[in-house]
């Protein structure tokens, strides 16, 4: 097994307000990809057969945001998740979790709260010096 995790989904209750919420953090543009009862915005991946994907997801009610319940995934932040952070209350979002080193060969982590009320983590590594 290369990764433990091979896809993960985010509920939204608005598609809209969480892609663009996403997008304007990471600076990325996600991909939709919509089907007949759910929509769905891709995060950038390169490989999907090497790489661990996922999604923004409204499903109608089956995803349901959480601010305190279910998995906590860590979304990447490298190079500096501080950077990602700065980002998030102008984007609609707030902190719950400043930049805090987890240790010097694991990295750094921070919490955020989205715009959907769902709790999530960043992680970045140390850079080599």
């Amino acid at each position: 097994m290369q990764n433990a995790i091979s896809w993960f989904e985010i509920p939204t209750t608005d598609i809209g307000r969480a892609t663009q919420f996403y997008e304007t953090i990471f600076q990325i543009k996600l991909a939709p990809l919509d089907l007949d009862n759910i929509k769905m915005r891709m995060f950038p991946i390169d490989d999907p057969m090497t790489q661990v994907g996922g999604a923004l997801v409204d499903s109608g009610g089956y995803h349901k945001p959480s601010a305190t319940e279910g998995p906590l995934i860590y979304l990447n932040g490298n190079p500096d998740l501080q950077l990602v952070l700065n980002r998030v209350e102008a984007a609609g979002g707030k902190v719950l979790m400043p930049k805090t080193e987890i240790s010097p060969e694991y990295g750094f982590m921070g919490l955020l709260l989205d715009t959907e009320g769902n709790r999530i983590a960043l992680h970045s590594v140390p850079v080599p010096k």
